[in-house]
């Protein structure tokens, strides 16, 4: 039987965005906790299923979508928080890799990585 998250990358049409380690390096370093970093993996997959669902025509619709996932990062960061952790330094660089990857994956190469998560507050 699948695990959630299994379900969730299985749903993905793009092989390449179903087979990523979103949030690798959060994962790998103790001072992320796991459960809110999996809340963070969460949140680029529903990105990722907005974009196959949502179809979006060019980079303005991309940005729509983007920043709707980055309000979902800004709330996050209370858990982070909450946990003895933050989106600091690190986080936000790879936070940001994530995005520019999702971006790339669905054909938007000319993506700007600030622009993907302009309204961020971390």
């Amino acid at each position: 039987m699948e695990s959630p998250k299994e379900q969730m990358t299985a749903s993905l049409a793009n092989q390449q965005m179903a087979r990523h380690a979103f949030l690798e390096e959060l994962y790998a370093d103790g001072y992320f906790p796991d459960h809110v970093v999996d809340k963070g993996r969460a949140i680029l997959l529903r990105l990722c299923q907005r974009i196959e669902t949502e179809r979006p025509q060019d980079l303005a619709a991309l940005y729509a979508l983007t920043d709707a996932a980055t309000d979902e990062f800004n709330l996050l960061e209370a858990e982070f928080e909450a946990a003895g952790s933050g989106i600091e330094t690190v986080a936000r660089e790879a936070i940001g890799e994530d995005f520019w990857v999702v971006a790339t994956s669905y054909g938007f190469a000319d993506a700007d990585t600030g622009r993907l998560i302009a309204n961020r507050n971390w």
